[in-house]
């Protein structure tokens, strides 16, 4: 199985993943269109599409069947059918971020920080939670763009713009006290019932193996690996954060990590060293999301 998924994709092979991920979803019944709103439901699937082509913009993972189909079934697994609109906007918005900032188009990406402060903004307003990505982007802005300056400007210039407009409005529409669920506050104390997490510690033990592997593979690799690398686990680390701080029992929020892990474990898998371990990696992998997948559902 690991040998026929190492194979090169095409053409036609994300829309009929992201066509056989709504299939899956819809036969499971974990959509019930009774309940959720039509515009979260379009958001969500936006978002989970969009993520099939950020794999070949990061360009880390060969452009392979592997890691759509590690994406699609760690989607599947973890997605509970009744997902928040604020979860929906920030899964669609970190794909549409993660997609501008490896782009291969350089003046896409080195001008685009304008509309990220943007699509940031828009982000917090639903999901205040999501405040790592301010601080990824920035980290990122400075320590790849050439006229810093002028970029930062962008990049603040475009958040203040959304966030003026959004409060101007609320105070003209009689909206006069603030929010203070937009300043989230850290859990008091951490969970102590871990069901069904459990069921996937080898994902995480694997992911765990995947980073120190890279690291200790580090000087064998490209620059353009070891930036893209680097890139996506800051990315990880701005999810994780937000994962670890606000999730609670709200497990949907684990959606957040499902494309940095993704790629980190489809390529851990790929530079193991015996066929037979890529093989058992693999379907330990499986079987781990499709036993959370039961835990959560019956």
């Amino acid at each position: 199985m690991f040998r026929l998924l190492s194979k090169e994709t095409n053409i036609f092979s994300i829309p009929v993943y992201i066509f056989l991920l709504f299939l899956l979803i819809a036969y499971f019944n974990v959509l019930n269109y009774k309940e959720l709103d039509l515009f979260t439901n379009i958001l969500t699937f936006c978002g989970f599409g969009l993520g099939y082509f950020i794999f070949n913009a990061i360009g880390l993972n060969y452009n392979t069947h592997l890691t759509l189909v590690l994406y699609s079934v760690c989607i599947f697994a973890i997605y509970p059918g009744n997902l928040d609109i604020g979860i929906a906007m920030s899964l669609f918005t970190n794909s549409f971020v993660i997609y501008l900032l490896a782009s291969d188009n350089e003046h896409t990406r080195k001008n685009s920080f304008l509309i990220i402060g943007s699509i940031l903004a828009i982000n917090f307003i639903f999901l205040p939670t999501t405040w790592p990505m301010f601080i990824f982007v920035f980290i990122h802005l400075i320590s790849t763009a050439d006229r810093i300056g002028l970029n930062i400007f962008r990049y603040f210039f475009g958040i203040i713009m959304v966030f003026g407009t959004y409060f101007g409005i609320m105070y003209i529409l009689g909206y006069t006290e603030f929010n203070e669920q937009y300043l989230p506050l850290v859990l008091d104390k951490l969970g102590t019932d871990f069901y069904p997490l459990y069921f996937l510690a080898p994902v995480v033990l694997f992911v765990m193996y995947a980073i120190s592997d890279h690291f200790a593979n580090f000087n064998k690799k490209s620059p353009r690996s070891k930036y893209q690398y680097s890139f996506l686990l800051f990315f990880f680390i701005a999810q994780l954060t937000t994962v670890f701080l606000y999730m609670g029992k709200s497990y949907e929020y684990l959606l957040l990590l499902v494309l940095p892990n993704v790629i980190i474990i489809a390529r851990g898998l790929r530079f193991l060293r015996k066929y037979w371990m890529k093989e058992l990696g693999f379907w330990v992998i499986i079987f781990s999301l499709l036993a959370y997948k039961a835990a959560t559902f019956f």
